[in-house]
């Protein structure tokens, strides 16, 4: 089934409208909006710095939620929201390999080796507040093998 066609007999929701973006907890507003629009091709669309940005690519916004930012204050519990864990924004991209040596050479951090599977390949690196970002190339786009790459930053497809 395509992924955009409505599940049958859904309806529009009276109060969701729709995706307005993807928040992420940060500890420097304007490092995180560098990061994103530097390494990744993200254009800013707003800002208030030190307290939030947001930026974005191909429809799809991240929101950065710096420590003053009222999307980052501590739920009701008292529990802080902080950066880091393993939901993630997933990026299509082409020509993973190249892409991770031009990271390598930014000495930016990778969560894990590069993964092969029958959708494609793909690599987590992470933001300067440890937020994961999953870089991901669908298959087909080269002959890759559908395992595990056995040296995932070396290049070798």
């Amino acid at each position: 089934m395509d992924q955009a066609t409505p599940s049958p007999g859904a309806a529009q929701h009276a109060f969701v409208k729709g995706v307005h973006g993807i928040r992420y907890q940060v500890t420097d507003v304007a490092r995180a909006v560098a990061f994103y629009t530097r390494h990744l091709g993200f254009r800013l669309e707003h800002q208030h710095l030190p307290e939030f940005a947001s930026v974005s690519l191909d429809g799809v916004r991240i929101l950065l939620s710096g420590p003053g930012a009222s999307g980052s204050r501590p739920l009701p519990n008292g529990t802080p929201q902080q950066p880091g864990g393993s939901n993630r924004v997933v990026l299509r991209v082409r020509d993973l390999p190249e892409l991770i040596r031009e990271l390598e050479n930014a000495a930016l951090p990778f969560r894990n080796a590069m993964e092969t599977g029958p959708g494609g390949r793909q690599i987590q690196i992470e933001d300067p507040d440890g937020n994961p970002i999953e870089l991901f190339e669908p298959g087909g786009a080269s002959s890759v093998p559908a395992n595990r790459t056995a040296d995932p930053r070396s290049g070798a497809s």
